[in-house]
């Protein structure tokens, strides 16, 4: 597997799905090691050169204390330059946060295309957030990694019937690996609300995508948390904000639903 070099050192590893068309970077979201993007990348690599990146400390990318997001934004700085650097970038969630934050960054971004990032809105939702950052710190700090996917799940929106299952699962220990980064993805949203200021900097045409519900699996969520409590927010500080929401539930999208919507968009 190919491996760009970060400006702290830090190796990122990639995959090209496709090399014609225009560039196009997949950005991961939370307990995410690469793989989740694949199936969409693989739809659209009939259109477009795309390049699936695993963000640092995820699969065979390398990791450098201390973390910040600024480090973040240097990897996918990296990916798109070994992209051919100018790229459009779709982002999933907290890699739509991040996504949105390496644009108003400066990056060499086209236009970006984020699904469901999970912005937050609202005192309750607010303060449970900041319990939460302070709770996984905690658990992190403990060495307790499956404690931090349980208050990771929970602010998600699972059942502890969905917790305890997911636990069973022979996927566990995988996620249980990946828990350090729940600190990663925290920081990519920041204090929760869609930051206005960095936002309001992103000139490029931003698509927002969500799904007409949440997601079966975060049935504790709001039911219209990652639309009108996320993206429109979101929209409403962007200068060139454009939203579409896709009629089914599933914080991953369908590629042969979002796929489409992409493709129309990256090209239009």
């Amino acid at each position: 597997m190919p491996h760009v070099t970060s400006a702290d050192g830090t190796t990122i590893g990639y995959d090209r799905l496709s090399d014609d068309g225009p560039s196009l970077v997949l950005v991961g979201g939370g307990l995410d090691d690469g793989t989740e993007n694949v199936p969409l990348g693989e739809w659209l690599a009939e259109t477009f050169a795309v390049v699936n990146y695993r963000r640092r400390a995820r699969g065979d990318s390398g990791d450098t204390s201390p973390y910040a997001v600024e480090r973040e934004i240097e990897d996918l700085a990296a990916v798109i330059e070994a992209a051919g650097g100018r790229a459009h970038v779709f982002g999933a969630s907290s890699g739509g946060a991040l996504a949105l934050e390496a644009a108003a960054a400066g990056l060499p971004i086209d236009r970006i295309a984020v699904h469901e990032v999970p912005y937050l809105l609202g005192d309750e939702l607010l303060a449970g957030w900041r319990g939460y950052v302070d709770d996984l710190d905690a658990a992190l700090n403990a060495g307790d990694r499956d404690q931090a996917l349980r208050l990771f799940m929970r602010l998600a929106g699972s059942s502890e019937e969905d917790i305890a299952g997911a636990e069973a699962a022979p996927v566990w220990p995988a996620l249980v690996a990946l828990a350090p980064t729940l600190r990663y993805d925290a920081a990519c949203l920041g204090d929760g609300p869609p930051p206005a200021d960095r936002l309001a900097k992103v000139s490029q045409p931003v698509l927002l995508t969500t799904g007409a519900t949440v997601d079966p699996h975060s049935a504790g969520l709001p039911v219209d948390f990652f639309g009108a409590a996320a993206a429109d927010a979101a929209a409403a500080y962007l200068p060139d904000a454009h939203r579409h929401t896709i009629k089914v539930a599933g914080h991953v999208a369908d590629p042969a639903l979002l796929g489409p919507i992409l493709s129309h968009f990256y090209t239009s």
